[in-house]
């Protein structure tokens, strides 16, 4: 018996062009100046912060505070509802779009994950599957939000969850992976 093996092609994946030049210049332009503009901000200056993400392209809602030590890859593909808080070191991967529903809590080193690859094509493309946090859920400190999940309204997340799939409303999840325990 002979086994037949694809082998990664890294590059391919390398050549591959994922990206715009518009893109590319907008990530540029938000890692060398916006980053600067957002991050230099003290802690208390969230309508600051609020306004550097709008010039940016980010649908941000009123009375959102957003630490300054909060990362965000893309904010052009982020939408953030009325009256959220993202706390430190948030990790907002935002490959493909994030929206995180009013009065949502994401609360410290949470990691939003919004890109992956496809591991079953040798060429490994770039996938962008979209992340969606209802109203008034809360994520607790270090919990993963794989790609492509939804987490519905008034879900809990438990602190360092991994959710990769979708959670219902009102439906408290934790553990790796992450599983109903309860309802809020």
């Amino acid at each position: 018996m002979t086994e037949v093996r694809e082998t990664l092609d890294i590059a391919a994946n390398r050549r591959a062009r994922k990206w715009s030049r518009r893109a590319l210049a907008g990530r540029l332009a938000w890692e060398t100046v916006g980053v600067l503009l957002f991050r230099i901000a003290p802690r208390p200056f969230w309508a600051w912060r609020r306004g550097v993400l709008r010039l940016f392209g980010a649908r941000i809602g009123r009375a959102v505070h957003i630490h300054p030590t909060v990362r965000i890859t893309i904010p052009w593909t982020l939408t953030v509802g009325d009256e959220v808080g993202i706390g430190d070191r948030v990790v907002l991967y935002s490959l493909g779009p994030i929206t995180i529903g009013a009065r949502a809590t994401i609360s410290q080193h949470v990691h939003l994950c919004a890109g992956s690859h496809d591991f079953r094509r040798p060429d490994m493309p770039l996938l962008k599957p979209p992340i969606a946090v209802g109203e008034e859920a809360w994520l607790c400190a270090d919990a993963f939000i794989g790609p492509g999940v939804t987490v519905g309204r008034g879900a809990v997340v438990g602190a360092r969850a991994v959710v990769v799939r979708d959670v219902a409303e009102r439906t408290v999840v934790a553990g790796n992976p992450a599983r109903p325990i309860g309802v809020r």
